[in-house]
């Protein structure tokens, strides 16, 4: 018998209502619509909770282009993780969530180091996804993507939270609007606010994750999208990544970065389109 996710509030946001708590294992979770189940692993954060303020207004926003044909858990790792906590751990995490929470397969959807999430997932617990999307992520990081959250790292831990958050933002934004990103990165120091040791526990598990040896144990058919410029991955990697996926597929959106894959509304489009085909 299937519990169910424990609730701990609902809100009315948008126009729809928004309910909120934990998930076994320990994952925070905003759900809302109605339909099958589509769980939304988000990219890296500071801290593992539940957004508040502008970013939850956005979390929301993203969620509701789905909302209409699936219930839409958005979900974090879980706070506390072990140190030393790999990718294959995460994704334990997810699928004791799936089985115990939910108590069907589920359609995926991960962002960035969610997309990491998600193709462990259905390496390891294949019988779980129905049918995924990988965004703005691959079976690995690209050298320059590895060097990059290696340096984010070092900064926190150095005390340098305004570069890390300056020099993450650079990364994400235009190339026109970099120093402009960079200069409101610094002053906004998101990396700087809460204990970052979730974070750098992800981090360290992105950059030691590869998974191009299980890609061929994937069931579930797969769309992987990303930009051709995005600084962790590029496009080489995410058209391997769907390449020796049985029945995977990808888009690559010319000239654009990590950001236009896993917000922009034609982005969402597509994904949406794939995950309705099935």
């Amino acid at each position: 018998m299937v519990a169910g996710p424990a609730i701990t509030a609902r809100s009315v946001e948008g126009m729809r209502v928004v309910s909120e708590g934990r998930l076994s294992g320990g994952l925070p979770y905003l759900r809302l619509g109605q339909g099958p189940p589509l769980v939304m692993a988000v990219g890296g954060a500071a801290e593992h909770a539940n957004p508040a303020g502008i970013e939850r207004r956005i979390s929301v926003s993203t969620a509701a282009r789905f909302a209409g044909h699936f219930t839409v858990y958005v979900t974090s790792r879980k706070p506390g993780l072990a140190v030393g906590a790999t990718m294959a751990d995460i994704a334990a995490d997810y699928a004791k969530a799936i089985m115990d929470d939910i108590g069907e397969p589920v359609a995926f959807y991960g962002t960035s180091a969610g997309g990491a999430v998600a193709l462990q997932l259905a390496i390891g617990s294949p019988e779980l996804v129905r049918r995924m999307v990988v965004v703005a992520a691959a079976f690995r990081l690209s050298p320059a993507g590895r060097q990059l959250l290696t340096e984010i790292a070092y900064l926190v831990n150095t005390g340098g939270p305004r570069r890390a958050s300056a020099l993450v933002a650079g990364a994400l934004a235009p190339r026109p609007f970099r120093h402009a990103a960079e200069a409101l990165a610094w002053l906004a120091n998101p990396l700087g606010v809460g204990n970052p040791a979730d974070m750098l526990i992800t981090n360290s598990a992105a950059i030691a994750f590869d998974a191009e040896a299980g890609l061929g144990r994937v069931r579930a058919p797969t769309l992987v999208m990303g930009g051709s410029t995005d600084p962790y991955y590029g496009e080489d990697l995410f058209r391997r990544t769907a390449a020796q996926i049985p029945g995977g597929r990808a888009v690559i959106f010319p000239g654009k970065g990590h950001l236009y894959a896993s917000a922009s509304k034609a982005a969402a489009s597509i994904a949406l389109g794939f995950l309705l085909a099935g």
